[in-house]
Order: structure tokens, then C-alpha cells, then sequence
């Protein structure tokens, strides 16, 4: 009796662990099938991850990049793993008790992941394979492990053969790893690293300003005044990067138009090319966030595109999709009114990266990204807002998101200790398309300086800019705020991101000692 009963919880725990294992098995060779179709968007746990995405409300979008910044994905995989091993985990129990019940539960996360998979905006029949493959696989591997830790015999005092669980659960692994890492080979070969250093951009019809002299304010920790693309903001909702050949890559324009026009990347590099600096923003930025970047971006103009298809009377939107599914909506007129959108395919002088566009993007600036900045853009449909509306529009974001006039303090840090004396206080304000005229600041409820401003090549670029202060022991709070090109300084009321950007003037404390 005492051996039965000490023997007792190390069965529940074996019983636990068939669970993981299996569940590990399904996962890896649903992994396989995924990298044999050639589609990592078909792989079970990242379908349920864009669909748990696409779920999400977007108070808890803007926390999670509030928070987490370009990690967000990276912790939703890890809290969906975690979701997966503690659900695996109960279904290896359930497996223990009876059988019929794991495999029930296997069959279940086969269907989620089948249904989530198809489901995706680029969906076809085949994506359910994975999930489904994966699932059987699973289900196989349960039954073994399972009959594995049956006693040989039925009669009373029976002992398990140890060694045969333990060769049954190795191999599970072993399929489960082979499985995985055979899957992640097989997507590889899609991976468009090499083509992308190969491709040599052709020079600019129309080159960028010269960038003035002074751009960048030399305190220590600011930023530079353009954004290496390795540093650059990327939000987005793609768990894994598209991968797309600009050899096979085609842009379609079409809808409300006289003449639809379809091009090749190589038709795309003969277009009059243009150079531009300017800063792109989130709509989820936060007073005071980093979620801007200026670049110096290489494409076509987008606007003698549309007219070359000839929009037509009544259309007042471009919905632009992504290679992903994912659709983006833009005022056609502020394609239209002389501002340089484009079509990216440079930045910084190099091909776009993968992460940001890899090989086509659209750039408008003084808009939102989320009404502007389609990466991997294949698609461009000219529309009207009233028929068609695209990913954050249908959730509640607005249709209209010029940027606002916005400022912060990058220097000194919030919650920072400085000596008393002169010090430098300086930030970085933007208004792209309008301009920034003016920044001012002040100490603590004192009056409104102002601030000395850095020379820029152009109103679509972030404007530096900095102040001396003679500071004196004891916590002070420092706050700015900017005037556009309009003459409209920004507003002192606090508002979130949602549903078209914050608002508010950035303010730090500090301890002067």
C-alpha cells in the first residue's frame, strides 16, 4: 500500500509530462508541414497569435506597445507558449485518467489552430494542413506514451517497464525537435536576406536636401537626427516577417479608376525615383514616446501614379494591402496635394529592410502610420471610405490622422540628478508636413521660454532643439510644448492615442543637487 501510494504522484506528473510531450510533437511537425507548403503564417501558434491580434481591443494594443515597444510580439509568442504548455499539461492528465478525453483536447487545439489559420486574410484550404497534420501527429504520440506507462500485465502488483517509457518519450521529443527544426529549415529558403543585399538601388532623379549643418543638437543622449534602421520604431502586427521577392513582387492599381495599372519592381526603379528625409510616427505614441523615426527614404512618387490610372470622380480612399492581408486607408487627397508620398524602396541609402517593407512601402508624409505606412505594399485599391474600410479603421480609429504638432524632453531624463548650474535641457518636436516654428519650455509653473531651434532641410523632418538652464537644488519639473508652421501651438490637455493620437505637453522631474 505504501509503495502504491508514493508511486501515485509520480504518475499524475508522468501522465503531465505525456501531455507537454505530445503537444511538443504536434507543434513540430505542424511546424514541418507549415515549412513544406511555405507558409509560416499556416504554423498553428502563429495563426492563433495573429488572430488572438486581430482580437485584441485596442486600448490593449496601445498598452502592450505602450509597454513592451517592437517586443510586443516577442511577448505575446511567449504568453501563448505559456498558454499551450499549461493547456498540454492538462490534457496529459486527462490523457492519464482516460485516454479518449486527451485525445479530445488534442483534436481541439488541432481545430483552433486550423480555424485561426484559415481565417487569415491570405488564407486558402491548404493552411488548415498543419494544424491538422499536427494534431494527428500529437494524438499518435499521446496514444504511445500512454500505452507505454501501462503496466504489463493486468493483474495486481504489475510494474511499469521504465525503460519503454522512457525510449517512447525520447523518441516523442526526438520527433518533436527533428519536427521543428526540419520546419524552420524548410521556411528559410524563402528568406530574402541574400536577395535584398544583392539589389543595387538605381540613384535618385530628384536627390534630398543636404542635411544642415547643426541638425543635430551635441548633448549627450540625444538621438541622431536620422534614425539608423536598425534603431527605427516597427509596429505592426506581423508575427513573422513577410518574405517577398521583389522579383516575383507586383503592385496592383485598381478600383475607381480609368486605367488600371499593374508594375513590376523592375518597372518600379525606372519611375522618376525621389529622396526625402522624413519622420514617420505611431498613432500610438504616447507624450513624451519614442515611437518616431526620420529616415532619409528612395522611391517613386505615388501621386503621378494615381494619375496615370485616373481616378475617378468620387473616390476619396486608397485601401493599400499588404503582402500579409494586412490593409491600410489614406485620404487620396493628401496623396494628391503636393506632398512627397510615395513609393519606398531605399532607406537610408540601402534597400528597405525586411523588417520595414522589404522591397516596397508607402510613405505619406504628415499622416499617421496607420494611414500611410503599408510595408510590403502589393495593393492599392482607389475607394471610398463608405465602401471599404481597412484594419484600424474598422476598430474604431479614425479615418483622417494628420499628425499632431508634438514635443518631448530627451534631455535631462525623467527622475534624472543634476548639479546646480548650467544645464542643458533639449528634445525633439515634429509636425511633419506643417513644420515646427517654435518650441518653448519651463520650469516648473515659471514662464514659457524659448527654446533654441536646430536648422532642418524641410518641413516633413522631426526638428531638434535646446535651452540653457541655470538650475537650483531641489525637484523641479520641466515641461515644452511647440508651435507648427500654421502658427497652432500644441495643446496642454492630456488625451491617449486612441482614436487619433495623444496630446498633451511632456513634462520630467528632476533632482538638482
Amino acid at each position: 500500500m505504501t509503495d502504491e501510494r508514493a508511486t501515485g504522484p509520480l504518475r499524475w506528473i508522468a501522465g503531465a509530462l505525456s501531455g507537454l510531450a505530445s503537444a511538443a510533437a504536434a507543434l513540430g511537425i505542424a511546424e514541418l508541414a507549415a515549412g513544406a507548403l511555405g507558409r509560416a503564417s499556416s504554423s498553428p501558434l502563429l495563426a492563433v497569435g495573429a488572430g488572438f491580434i486581430d482580437l485584441t481591443p485596442g486600448w490593449l494594443k496601445d498598452f502592450a506597445i505602450r509597454r513592451f515597444g517592437s517586443a510586443d510580439k516577442t511577448v505575446l509568442l511567449a504568453g501563448l507558449g505559456a498558454g499551450v504548455t499549461v493547456a498540454a499539461l492538462v490534457v496529459g492528465l486527462l490523457g492519464r485518467r482516460r485516454l479518449a478525453w486527451g485525445l479530445a483536447g488534442l483534436g481541439a487545439f488541432g481545430a483552433v489552430g486550423a480555424v485561426a489559420a484559415l481565417t487569415r486574410p491570405v488564407a486558402g484550404p491548404a493552411d488548415a494542413v498543419p494544424s491538422a497534420v499536427g494534431a494527428l501527429a500529437g494524438m499518435a504520440a499521446l496514444t504511445a506514451l500512454v500505452r507505454a506507462a501501462r503496466p504489463e500485465n493486468a493483474g495486481p502488483g504489475t510494474e511499469v517497464d521504465r525503460r519503454r517509457v522512457l525510449l517512447t518519450g525520447a523518441g516523442v521529443i526526438g520527433v518533436a525537435a527533428a519536427g521543428g527544426a526540419g520546419g524552420r529549415a524548410l521556411l528559410r529558403r524563402g528568406d530574402v536576406s541574400s536577395v535584398r543585399a544583392e539589389l543595387r538601388l538605381p540613384p535618385p532623379a530628384s536627390p534630398a536636401r543636404p542635411v544642415p549643418q547643426g541638425a543635430r543638437v551635441r548633448v549627450a543622449g540625444m538621438a541622431p537626427f536620422r534614425t539608423p534602421a536598425r534603431e527605427f520604431y516597427r509596429v505592426d502586427t506581423a508575427l513573422t516577417l513577410p518574405q517577398v521577392d521583389p522579383r516575383d513582387w507586383t503592385l496592383r492599381v485598381h478600383g475607381m479608376v480609368a486605367r488600371p495599372v499593374e508594375m513590376s519592381f523592375d518597372d518600379l526603379l525606372r519611375e522618376a525615383l525621389i529622396e526625402r528625409d522624413i519622420t514617420l510616427s505611431c498613432v500610438s505614441n504616447q507624450v513624451g514616446g519614442d515611437l518616431a523615426g526620420n529616415a532619409r527614404w528612395l522611391g517613386a512618387p505615388l501621386a503621378p501614379l494615381l494619375r496615370r490610372a485616373g481616378v475617378r470622380s468620387g473616390a476619396d480612399q486608397i485601401l493599400s494591402r499588404s503582402a500579409d492581408g494586412m490593409t491600410l486607408s489614406t485620404p487620396i487627397e493628401t496623396v494628391l496635394d503636393g506632398r512627397d508620398a510615395m513609393i519606398a524602396v531605399g532607406m537610408n541609402g540601402e534597400p528597405l529592410p525586411i523588417a520595414h517593407g522589404f522591397p516596397a512601402r508607402m510613405v505619406v508624409p504628415g499622416l499617421y502610420g496607420y494611414v500611410s505606412a503599408t510595408k510590403w505594399v502589393v495593393d492599392l485599391k482607389i475607394t471610398r471610405f463608405a465602401a471599404d474600410r481597412a484594419y484600424w479603421t474598422e476598430r474604431g480609429y479614425a479615418e483622417d490622422a494628420p499628425v499632431k504638432t508634438f514635443s518631448r524632453i530627451d534631455v535631462p531624463k525623467p527622475l534624472a540628478g543634476v548639479r546646480a548650474g548650467r544645464v542643458a535641457v533639449a528634445g525633439t518636436a515634429w509636425a511633419q508636413h506643417r513644420g515646427v516654428d517654435a518650441v518653448e519650455w519651463q520650469v516648473d509653473d515659471g514662464p514659457w521660454r524659448e527654446a533654441l531651434l536646430a536648422p532642418v532641410p524641410g518641413l516633413d523632418t522631426w526638428r531638434q532643439w535646446i535651452a540653457e538652464w541655470e538650475a537650483e537644488p531641489g525637484s523641479h519639473t520641466l515641461r515644452c510644448r511647440a508651435t507648427d508652421g500654421t502658427g497652432r501651438t500644441q495643446p496642454g490637455h492630456r488625451a491617449p492615442p486612441f482614436p487619433d493620437g495623444a496630446t498633451g505637453w511632456h513634462s520630467v522631474v528632476v533632482t538638482v543637487t
